[in-house]
């Protein structure tokens, strides 16, 4: 299947409300100069919201909703590039065993979420599955 412009609008739409949320947690808990806790929790819980995406029904059976959860929502709630960027400033305050616990910590936590999911998670109908 060929995503259509459908697909991409939910994307762009879902990607705008991820972001917005993951800004709101930021503005509601910022990171300050210690452990980023606040976006450590966003990529641990977008990893296993994403883990879970295709229990919803609705994510099953309509591509264009599961690109706007998935990428679109989820992908813009999370954020690689704040880790890195994170991961950056502890190295450079000198604080490479923090920035290492970090990275393998948002890495080893996120693989737990998806993996936790996973087998707690009940089975697909057979029907919706593809």
């Amino acid at each position: 299947m060929t995503p259509g412009p459908r697909h991409f609008l939910a994307v762009a739409a879902g990607g705008a409300a991820g972001a917005t949320l993951r800004y709101g947690a930021l503005q509601a808990q910022p990171d300050g100069a210690g452990f980023p806790w606040t976006t450590f929790a966003v990529n641990v819980l977008g990893s296993a919201l994403l883990a879970g995406l295709l229990l919803l029904p609705l994510a099953r059976r309509s591509p264009v909703v599961a690109a706007g959860l998935g990428p679109g929502v989820l992908g813009g709630f999370t954020t690689f590039s704040a880790t890195s960027e994170q991961a950056r400033a502890l190295l450079a305050d000198g604080r490479a065993g923090l920035a290492a616990a970090y990275v393998v910590g948002t890495l080893a936590a996120g693989l737990l979420a998806v993996v936790l999911v996973g087998a707690l998670a009940p089975p697909l109908p057979a029907e919706d599955e593809r």
